[in-house]
């Protein structure tokens, strides 16, 4: 089944590894065939896994980009998520960490990126909580 991909102007994308970046005009691509891809919006840089959840993602990407080292790139994916399991309660996180788990040892790696994505609300909520929970701990010690 083809993919059609809109991109706005000077919107980058990586495609099976090389980056592309579309020109001055909003353009569209269909893809024919199974290919690597991902958004500019979708990409993370190593120094941007800052937070447990974006420790997750980033191993499951480079999974996902690079093939030739997915085993070194499993092996951080599979210690973050374990890490990450063992420290949250929420059962709904819990079953998304699953899901992850589960679609990257089928090598569905995309789908795995995209449900971790929704973890991301789940993460910055949490952590904006502990943050004031904690302060407020502080105060009425």
């Amino acid at each position: 089944m083809p993919l059609k991909l809109s991109l706005k102007p000077g919107e980058k994308f990586v495609l099976n590894g090389a980056v592309l970046t579309n020109g001055d005009k909003r353009t569209s691509l269909v893809i024919q065939n199974k290919a690597c891809l991902l958004r500019e919006r979708d990409i993370i840089q190593r120094k941007d896994a800052n937070t447990p959840v974006r420790r997750i993602y980033f191993p499951i990407m480079m999974m996902y980009l690079d093939a030739d080292h997915r085993d070194d790139h499993y092996n951080e994916f599979a210690l973050r998520m374990t890490e990450f399991m063992a420290a949250i309660r929420n059962r709904q996180a819990l079953a998304a960490c699953v899901e992850i788990s589960r679609d990257v040892m089928q090598g569905a790696y995309y789908k795995a990126l995209m449900l971790c994505r929704k973890l991301f609300d789940f993460e910055r909520e949490r952590l904006n909580y502990d943050a004031q929970g904690l302060s407020g701990h502080a105060a009425h010690r």
